[in-house]
């Protein structure tokens, strides 16, 4: 004689209902894969794009705007000069401030 009262029964059932969890990790793979071949055929088209955008005639340039005045470059010579002159007395004079430690 079997006594069932206090026994537990495991019911597990095969099949039916459930979720695979395989499908979302290809479907996430398969969506990061896209993409990295989208961005790298997006870098190759701007690459491309900016370089055909930048080249520089060479026709438009005139040579009397590359010429710099005497003037101007002698003016711009004379302030760095008193610039000089300036760094040299402040290097040279003594400092005022008298060290403690001495």
């Amino acid at each position: 004689m079997k006594i069932e009262i206090f026994k537990i029964k495991k019911k597990f059932k095969k099949g039916g209902f459930h979720i695979n969890p395989n499908i979302g990790w290809k479907f996430i793979l398969f969506l990061v894969f896209f993409m990295i071949i989208i961005s790298i055929i997006f870098g190759f088209y701007l690459f491309y794009k900016t370089n055909e955008e930048f080249v520089i005639p060479s026709t438009g340039i005139k040579v009397q705007d590359k010429i710099v005045k005497k003037e101007r470059l002698e003016k711009v010579l004379e302030y760095f000069f008193e610039r000089e002159k300036k760094s040299a007395v402040i290097l040279n004079s003594p400092s005022s401030i008298v060290d403690p430690s001495l």
